[in-house]
């Protein structure tokens, strides 16, 4: 009989906002977009300027009663390791940058996203950024961390997607630009790992798109993110190839499929524990595995942007072929993205059904005590051998 395993569990980072949550987002109900960058900041911005300290009081209160439904409905589900469900912020990038002195939400700039896929008007980096504040990240995981029974992660934009949804007038060169912003990225680390955190993700997706960058200097910047982060915390990123405007879109444009493989050596000799990426709407040449011996890596196992329902047997299925190329105790299952897609009385009744299904198919599964040789994926001389995702 073959050996079986239970595998971890997590989520990426956003999940749907209740109704009474009145917090506008990239994730607008019912609205086709080009691309989720393609919805206007001003909504939220609007919003909060408009806040009497009673209202801002009451929103607090909506916040934390949202916090605590979604990472029960986590839990529910049998997620170990949750989120905030990034439910108090408009989207995972501009929440941040809110925050941030010279980066300028009222001149805003048309810029060509997602490689060419679509214009959006973002905010304009116009002075040297600094942390201006007040917020403290490491305050509001504290927050959701007392109302979980089991562990919060945290999640940060990281430079070069913080890059890719603003404009820059003010810096000439890109890397130095990223590296500003990765100091201010990394005293959030510090202060969350102080605060007792002990999962902060950063979220990179733009690796993904522009992998020439990233090996210019994307990933030593992504190390610069968590510089002086303690041990006994687990230092991630998520990477991924494309986020689609709406449920069950397939015309969007979506990054290089064998960008991953490109940057694969960089990330593994990087500072990071664990590297999340896709797998679930675009299968990989799960071969791609073995060019990270040195990293736990979280695989896309549920596809976030998809009606259909997966199977428990199907999923597992997957997960017994990805043990053919790394050993259990790297091998962590979660959804391909954010959640929060999954939204309104259409889709949101099937995120917990798809997320459920998700977390059983990570119990005892198959196992086989040998792992499939490098000599599979790679050539004589060592270099990779580009195999592209079968969809």
């Amino acid at each position: 009989m073959a050996k079986t395993v239970d595998l971890r569990t997590t989520v990426v980072g956003s999940f749907p906002k209740p109704p009474y949550l009145k917090i506008p987002d990239f994730f607008a109900k019912g609205e086709e977009k080009p691309g989720l960058l393609g919805t206007n900041t001003d909504a939220y911005s609007e919003m909060i300027s408009s806040l009497s300290e009673s209202d801002k009081v009451q929103l607090e209160k909506d916040i934390m009663k949202a916090t605590e439904e979604v990472i029960k409905e986590q839990c529910e589900c049998g997620i170990e390791e949750v989120t905030d469900g990034e439910v108090r912020r408009e989207n995972y990038i501009h929440y941040f940058c809110r925050f941030v002195e010279g980066i300028d939400f009222d001149n805003k700039t048309q810029i060509a996203a997602r490689n060419g896929a679509f214009t959006a008007a973002v905010p304009t980096i116009v002075a040297p950024v600094k942390w201006r504040g007040p917020t403290s990240f490491a305050e509001e995981w504290k927050k959701s961390q007392a109302v979980s029974s089991v562990p919060v992660k945290y999640t940060l934009p990281g430079p070069m997607t913080i890059m890719g949804s603003t404009a820059n007038s003010t810096y000439k060169d890109d890397k130095v630009l990223a590296e500003e912003l990765a100091k201010l990225v990394n005293r959030h680390v510090l202060e969350l790992a102080e605060a007792g955190c002990k999962f902060i993700q950063v979220d990179e997706p733009l690796f993904a798109r522009k992998p020439e960058e990233a090996l210019a200097y994307g990933i030593d910047c992504l190390d610069k993110c968590f510089e002086g982060c303690p041990a006994g915390v687990e230092k991630q990123m998520h990477m991924c190839c494309g986020y689609p405007g709406h449920v069950d879109q397939t015309d969007y444009l979506k990054a290089d499929k064998n960008a991953y493989r490109r940057i694969a050596s960089k990330l593994n000799q990087s500072n990071i524990d664990a590297i999340s990426i896709e797998d679930a709407w675009c299968r990989n040449d799960l071969s791609l595995l073995s060019l990270f011996p040195d990293k736990k890596i979280i695989l896309g196992t549920m596809n976030v942007s998809s009606s259909r329902v997966e199977t428990v047997e199907e999923m597992q299925s997957r997960l017994t072929e990805a043990l053919e190329y790394i050993d259990p105790e790297r091998l962590i299952v979660a959804p391909d993205c954010g959640l929060a897609l999954l939204d309104g009385p259409k889709y949101r009744p099937l995120l917990n059904l798809k997320l459920a299904n998700m977390c059983k198919a990570a119990k005892c599964v198959p196992c086989s005590a040998k792992r499939k040789s490098q000599s599979s994926w790679s050539d004589s001389k060592g270099s990779m051998s580009v195999a592209p995702c079968e969809e």
